[in-house]
């Protein structure tokens, strides 16, 4: 199925279960996680965008993602929840970019994806509250990430980085954790996250 021209600007955090940092950040997914499987749930807010024609202004996605090993190496179930305010085309569009069907920064992960859950559309909140994240998707996810301060008192943010939202990413830990759908529970309280503002398209690399 062909998909329209995209792209949107935002916000992006996410938590897993490695420990903090967590590998896959300097070795492009290509290390082990630091506990042998990767768990992790990744939301994104747009501020403004388009799909195509359709616009997506002041939507949110999830993508909750289990790995049992290595994340290169592929085997991935995924679970994308998009927005229930959105209408049919605002959700065909954000589960297209959020499932990597449309390209752009998750559309490297699709060969890896074997196992994709039905979508479903669910109220999300995605709140930001200066160095600090929440997610609430009711029933489903209740993730808040902090930002992790250095010594002169800011956040430390890490550059030049391979990660595929952003090449900047803030270093944060999971104050508060919780995924439980689809026969999976992740608790990834205390263990690594980040977050960064993100510019996507279907056409180019994030910067």
């Amino acid at each position: 199925m062909a998909h329209p021209a995209w792209q949107i600007t935002g916000e992006y955090f996410e938590s897993c279960n490695c420990e903090v940092l967590c590998p896959c950040l300097l070795s492009r997914a290509q290390a082990r996680p630091t506990e042998g499987h990767c768990d992790v749930v990744v939301a994104f807010h747009v501020d403004a965008g388009r799909y195509g024609d359709t616009p997506l202004d002041g939507l949110n996605a999830v993508l909750a993602i289990y790995t049992p090993g290595v994340m290169a190496q592929g085997d991935w179930t995924v679970a994308c929840y998009v927005d229930e305010r959105a209408n049919s085309d605002q959700r065909r569009g954000l589960e297209a970019i959020c499932s990597a069907q449309a390209g752009g920064p998750f559309g490297r992960f699709a060969p890896l994806m074997t196992k994709r859950m039905p979508t479903k559309a669910v109220p999300i909140t995605f709140t930001i509250e200066g160095k600090t994240r929440k997610l609430l998707v009711p029933g489903i996810a209740e993730v808040t990430v902090e930002g992790i301060i250095g010594i002169k008192g800011q956040e430390v943010w890490l550059d030049n980085v391979g990660h595929f939202a952003s090449s900047r990413l803030a270093a944060a830990r999971g104050t508060a954790s919780r995924y439980r759908d689809h026969a999976f529970t992740f608790d990834n309280t205390g263990r690594n996250g980040h977050y960064a503002p993100i510019r996507w398209s279907g056409q180019t690399r994030p910067r």
